[in-house]
């Protein structure tokens, strides 16, 4: 069986983090392993309390699984602080953790904040070169460049000028905009664009995508697929997700993580 470790943080509300990235291995046939950057108290109308996992017991978990299991790929998602971003970074160096797949998460879908500004020219400066796909979504991607993010030209821009940080693979998502009623997502190797469209909907079962495809991108890397095909599936997978999403909380739902997966119950 194929391996994949996600480093990122707990979602008690099981729609994002952690929980979706679990989910979304065992969808796709692969066994999950978790490097637990911080504890959120969360549900899905916001974030009410955050706690960080020091640097140094992140860099262990994430040792301890390398030293015995290893992994075929590996996810980021919510690494909260510049300590922590710099003790990932350190530890995919040393341990050459491979198909890195960086998810720049910096909101809650609720809006409340995930990672201190500080540690956004972390992520920049020394996790996106390590990385075989990044998937930031409008807002990361402006935040990044330090500038706006809005339409399908500036999309194009951004992802070629993402690409320009070293990592091998820009997934800039564009599900927050309706063009001409698709959801279009940017995927560049810092030469070729290609565009990847779904239909567009008006969802609130929408917590935890951007963890969810990101991890489903992992998988398919795990499994051994090009960076083309595992993100075109990935995309299939959210999106289907999305559509059937159980309608869980009063706020931004979970998507369906057995999207696609026959339960024999």
């Amino acid at each position: 069986m194929k391996r994949a470790l996600t480093i990122a943080g707990s979602d008690s509300g099981g729609g994002a983090g952690i929980q979706a990235d679990l989910k979304t291995f065992m969808a796709f046939g692969v066994h999950g392993m978790s490097a637990i950057t911080a504890l959120t108290a969360q549900n899905t109308v916001g974030v009410q309390g955050i706690f960080d996992v020091s640097p140094e017991f992140v860099r262990k978990q994430i040792e301890s699984v390398m030293v015995d299991i290893g992994t075929d790929a590996a996810k980021t998602g919510m690494l909260s602080n510049a300590p922590i971003v710099r003790a990932v970074a350190e530890a995919a160096r040393e341990f050459r953790i491979p198909n890195l797949v960086v998810d720049p998460v910096m909101v809650a879908k609720s809006g409340d904040p995930l990672l201190s500004e500080d540690a956004r020219d972390a992520i920049r400066d020394e996790l996106l070169p390590l990385a075989t796909v990044i998937t930031p979504n409008l807002f990361e991607a402006a935040a990044l460049l330090d500038r706006k993010v809005r339409d399908l030209d500036s999309m194009k821009a951004a992802a070629r000028e993402l690409a320009g940080f070293g990592c091998g693979y820009v997934v800039l998502k564009g599900g927050s905009l309706d063009i001409e009623g698709k959801a279009v997502d940017v995927l560049c190797d810092g030469a070729d664009l290609v565009l990847l469209t779904s239909p567009w909907m008006k969802s609130r079962n929408t917590q935890g995508t951007g963890c969810t495809f990101a991890s489903a991108i992992a998988a398919g890397l795990a499994k051994g697929l090009s960076v083309p095909e595992a993100v075109r599936r990935a995309k299939e997978y959210i999106t289907e997700a999305i559509r059937s999403g159980p309608e869980i909380g009063k706020g931004h739902g979970p998507a369906n993580h057995m999207a696609g997966v026959q339960s024999k119950w």
